[in-house]
């Protein structure tokens, strides 16, 4: 999978990027009736690994219950936005030859704290996601888009969090 071109492709211009991306949340709502988020896949995903573990306590649990109603969770349509979006960035990564293994970290910082940290970082992502009722893309994106209240003290949660983190770890990247 991995190409190495002699000089990489330059990023997409930002600005077409959120264009587009405001024009795909149009889409979604015009062809499924709502806009984006990441985290309803994940709790689908969830329910279907708890379904066949222990169909019994899965149904009984009010949250997973949810998701096994409409059948198997894996036909959830947020299941094949995170398997596009994976795809697709991972093709837009090969084709610009910037597709390569390796973990990103400054030079003050271990290869193994790197990833702890990261998966750290998600673990607490995710479980504020599932607090704060959807993820970043849900809350940002069209919470933000229909300018949901909370959606924007959400996103304004995230970056003042970001910041603090950052400051605290900047010498890990310097």
């Amino acid at each position: 999978m991995s190409r190495s071109p002699v000089s990489p492709q330059p990023y997409w211009n930002p600005y077409l990027v959120g264009a587009l991306l405001g024009l795909v949340l149009l889409a979604s709502y015009l062809v499924a009736g709502r806009g984006l988020g990441a985290t309803g896949a994940f709790s689908s995903l969830a329910a279907w690994i708890a379904d066949g573990v222990s169909p019994a306590q899965a149904a009984a649990n009010p949250v997973h219950a949810r998701y096994l109603a409409s059948g198997s969770p894996l036909t959830a349509w947020l299941i094949f936005l995170l398997i596009g979006a994976f795809a697709g960035a991972a093709l837009s990564g090969w084709l610009a030859g910037r597709t390569r293994l390796m973990i990103e970290k400054g030079p003050h910082i271990s290869g193994g704290t790197r990833i702890a940290t990261a998966v750290a970082g998600g673990a607490i992502a995710g479980v504020g996601a599932k607090i704060a009722m959807g993820c970043t893309s849900g809350q940002a994106l069209t919470g933000g888009a229909i300018l949901n209240a909370g959606s924007l003290a959400f996103m304004g949660s995230v970056f003042a969090a970001a910041y603090a983190v950052a400051w605290l770890l900047k010498k890990e990247w310097l």
